[in-house]
């Protein structure tokens, strides 16, 4: 006799059961973030409507571009020896002037990070000290450091390390305070001091995503070193800067090519780096236990468990001191001694005069009190709030543009959300193109098409502005925890529910961040455009430095530090309020 057993029906849960389901409380701070959200969407609708960009009136103006064209002529070059010269002596200023920042964004970032500041004001004042470096354009800076050194390649080196500590300070504590908090306390349970907590428990984490930025700023600031000719600094945006003045426009867009090829170039190096440090898998973050958990156990006297990701050398105490060289480990050991080669020859072709940090000192309050007090000098108050408004409606309206295309491209060049490989190398292949182009050499020719005004300054900083984010979210992206995604594709999610359910979610506070990054990048890129006529208060920045009227550069200067921090404070907010 066999008894049979039905399998029970499966029965839905009451509605007391789901009464008394956890639910998400109501949030008061949350709504307001939502609410803030929207309005600052609402205010750049508002923006891109006030630039008045007309794309019929573009094309009617063609005519200027074709004769733009015809003056210019076929391309030149400077003489190859000559060539070789500003493309060694532009890419040592930058790579010494990132390294430095990066150098003094360390401790900036390890204060300002909420999960790793001895406290509260502590973290305030590493903020605001970044703010303040980001607020402080670049141009601003050379043309400081140009009157208190002379001409050559340091001012462009102090220039470019000053400005990129706002940066990458604000990306390196972004990064710190994302991280898996279980290392960083089992080293605080364990006795283990602040420095042990940050070096073991904090840096393994976040250091592909530090490189990542390094790499990344410094193909920034490879574009930026374009505008500093402008102010003196020498390199090939000081021989591109004299093109132009002269009318030599084949010469002009010759160099701007070649700058376009370095950023190329910088992108590849960039892309290399990052995929060899996230691994073969190409995503997720290596944890703390893979990196040091072998060493630990084995150093404690007890065998290491064997896994794919424990190398055979960490199975006792005598191979975890004697590590063998293997392809990883000579692979890593060159790359480390090419680094410190590459940072040797850069500084070594800036040929920097290290005397001038010896007199610079007394100097300084000479040049300080040429730019103090601050004056809106014979333009008022009413015209130089009216330019800081066109800057903010072009910077807001810029953003509004970039942010649909660089999600989608963003998306696809991510390895982990890209349907196909050759799907993801086309959309980093985009992205490279697109911020290959110097904003202020796009700018010039769209005022060329369309005339001076707030329309060419926009549709510069949009297009400049989806290869930026559309990097960072790509970046963003590919380094989610894939358990969440494999857990859906486990259940047999599709790949756009696994986007939506898993990679989407995890990298929303990137997402939010990113795009607070761009609008407070387009607003200092606005003041810059404004050089060249792309509208706003740039405009009256560079007559300001024209002039002399340094007093009137202080105004300039502290109604965008306000601006930046404005929106640095919102940006922290809805980080906060979205975790």
């Amino acid at each position: 006799m066999t008894t049979t057993l039905e399998r029970p029906e499966p029965t839905l849960p009451d509605d007391d059961v789901l009464e008394r389901a956890p639910r998400k409380p109501f949030s008061v701070e949350r709504l307001a973030a939502s609410l803030t959200f929207m309005a600052l969407l609402v205010l750049s609708a508002i923006a891109l409507r006030n630039v008045g960009i007309s794309v019929p009136d573009m094309i009617a103006s063609w005519d200027n571009a074709e004769n733009f064209f015809g003056r210019v002529g076929g391309l030149s070059f400077p003489e190859a020896g000559e060539l070789l010269g500003l493309i060694g002596l532009t890419l040592g200023l930058v790579l010494t002037g990132t390294l430095l920042a990066a150098v003094i964004s360390v401790p900036l970032a390890f204060l300002a990070a909420s999960n790793t500041t001895p406290g509260r004001g502590w973290r305030m004042t590493a903020r605001f000290l970044g703010v303040l470096a980001r607020a402080l354009p670049d141009v601003v800076l050379a043309m400081v450091f140009v009157l208190m050194l002379s001409l050559g390649a340091l001012p462009g080196i102090l220039a470019i390390g000053l400005h990129s500590v706002g940066m990458i300070s604000k990306m390196f504590a972004d990064a710190v305070e994302q991280i898996d908090e279980g290392p960083r306390l089992a080293i605080r349970a364990a006795g283990g001091s602040r420095l042990q907590e940050f070096t073991s428990g904090v840096l393994p984490q976040v250091m592909p995503s530090w490189v990542a930025t390094v790499l990344h700023r410094n193909d920034i600031n490879l574009r930026g070193s374009v505008v500093l000719g402008y102010v003196g600094v020498a390199g090939l945006g000081l021989e591109m800067s004299q093109a132009f003045r002269s009318l030599n426009y084949g010469l002009g867009l010759g160099i701007a090519l070649v700058i376009f090829g370095l950023c190329v170039v910088m992108e590849i190096v960039s892309s290399v780096v990052r995929a060899a440090m996230l691994g073969p898998s190409g995503g997720g973050r290596r944890t703390w236990a893979d990196r040091f958990g072998p060493r630990i156990v084995a150093a404690r006297g007890r065998p290491a468990r064997e896994t794919s990701s424990s190398p055979a050398w960490s199975a006792s105490p005598e191979s975890a001191l004697r590590r063998p060289w293997n392809a990883n480990r000579v692979r890593n050991v060159s790359a480390g001694w090419v680094s410190v080669i590459v940072v040797v020859a850069a500084v070594w072709v800036c040929d920097i005069a290290w005397g001038d940090f010896l007199t610079v000192w007394a100097r300084i309050p000479d040049v300080a009190v040429q730019f103090w007090p601050p004056t809106f000098g014979v333009y008022g108050a009413d015209v130089m709030f009216e330019a800081l408004r066109e800057t903010i409606a072009i910077a807001l309206a810029a953003t509004l543009l970039a942010l649909l295309p660089s999600l989608l491209l963003g998306s696809f060049a991510a390895r982990n959300v890209a349907p196909t490989r050759s799907a993801r190398s086309s959309a980093r292949f985009l992205l490279v193109g697109v911020r290959g182009v110097p904003e202020i050499i796009l700018a010039i020719v769209l005022i060329v098409i369309t005339g001076l005004g707030m329309q060419a300054g926009t549709l510069a900083l949009a297009f400049g502005g989806i290869g930026l984010l559309g990097k960072l979210i790509a970046d963003s992206l590919e380094e989610v925890d894939r358990g969440p995604e494999r857990a859906l594709v486990a259940a047999g999610a599709s790949r756009t529910q696994v986007y939506v359910g898993a990679t989407v979610p995890q990298g929303t506070r990137a997402l939010i961040g990113h795009s607070f990054y761009l609008l407070d990048t387009n607003i200092r890129a606005a003041t810059i455009l404004g050089v060249v006529g792309g509208g706003g208060v740039g405009y009256y920045l560079l007559n300001a430095s024209q002039g002399s009227n340094y007093g009137q550069v202080t105004a300039i200067v502290l109604m965008i530090l306000v601006t930046v921090l404005v929106i640095e404070g919102l940006a922290m907010w809805m980080r906060r309020v979205f975790r």
